[in-house]
């Protein structure tokens, strides 16, 4: 008895352990206990019968087309929310640390939460050097501190982040949107920053030495005390900027078609009458 005792628990347990399986016994049990007794209904008052089973059955409808579809709403929330939630707590797991693989398992939690419609993300500290971040959306993100050197994030957007003290240096970033970002001290040294968009960032004592800022929009942003020292300006738009003076702009490489208010003209042509049309 024992041993066969033994060997129907174990199928019993083999049989648990495939869901599919375990559901179309279940099912069949049920069927023949339910139609068993409902056998006197269909030989006796057919007609009846079938009419409330119709009615059942409309039911159950109704409750998969409102309660099903509400909890599989609800659970898919859920899920996203529990993905989300990971994906943020990977990314505090890397914080800080400095190598390959932090850099690129914390881009790759970036782009998951992108595709989720989350661009708002803290990454402060983070280390993220010789990453892929291209056309990556972090609108109003705190990357401050962050290490973004030697990175390409071309057309990313840094709209309204914080990036104080943040380190661009050497990275790609073509045609960026910075447009009233907070970026004092960021260091964008050797950057490439053609057709980037700083118009309205705060850009105090940020370092733009070597930078390609080719057609970048500089307009109406706030540059006290940066430095512009051997950076390219070629149509750069500076209209407006704040804090700009002609010292700053003394030791650039070009101004070639650069767009400039006429105070800054005329103390250029005043004090570094060179700069003309270099």
């Amino acid at each position: 008895m024992k041993i066969v005792f033994s060997k129907f628990e174990e199928k019993f347990k083999e049989i648990l352990e495939k869901p599919i399986l375990t559901s179309f016994i279940v099912l069949i049990i049920l069927s023949i206990i339910v139609l068993g007794l409902s056998a006197p209904y269909y030989l006796n008052d057919f007609e009846n019968f079938f009419k409330e089973v119709l009615a059942e059955a409309h039911g159950m409808i109704f409750d998969i087309a409102i309660i099903g579809i509400l909890i599989f709403w609800m659970n898919a929330t859920g899920e996203k929310q529990l993905r989300v939630r990971m994906y943020k707590d990977e990314i505090d797991d890397f914080r800080q640390w400095e190598s390959e693989e932090a850099a690129f398992r914390t881009v790759g939690n970036i782009k998951r939460l992108n595709r989720h419609n989350i661009s708002t993300i803290n990454l402060v500290n983070c280390y993220l050097t010789k990453t892929n971040m291209n056309h990556l959306n972090l609108k109003g993100s705190n990357v401050n501190s962050a290490n973004f050197s030697h990175c390409n994030a071309i057309d990313c957007n840094f709209k309204g982040t914080r990036a104080n003290q943040t380190n661009f240096e050497n990275a790609k970033m073509n045609q960026a949107n910075f447009e009233g970002a907070f970026a004092s001290g960021a260091n964008f040294k050797d950057t490439f920053l053609i057709k980037a968009n700083f118009k309205n960032a705060f850009l105090i004592k940020a370092n733009f030495k070597n930078a390609y800022l080719m057609e970048a929009d500089l307009s109406n942003c706030h540059v006290t005390g940066a430095i512009f020292d051997e950076a390219s300006l070629y149509k750069a738009d500076l209209r407006g900027a704040e804090g700009l003076t002609a010292e700053q702009l003394k030791n650039v490489k070009t101004l070639y078609l650069a767009k400039l208010d006429d105070d800054i003209i005329q103390e250029i042509k005043e004090n570094y009458p060179e700069l003309i049309g270099r």
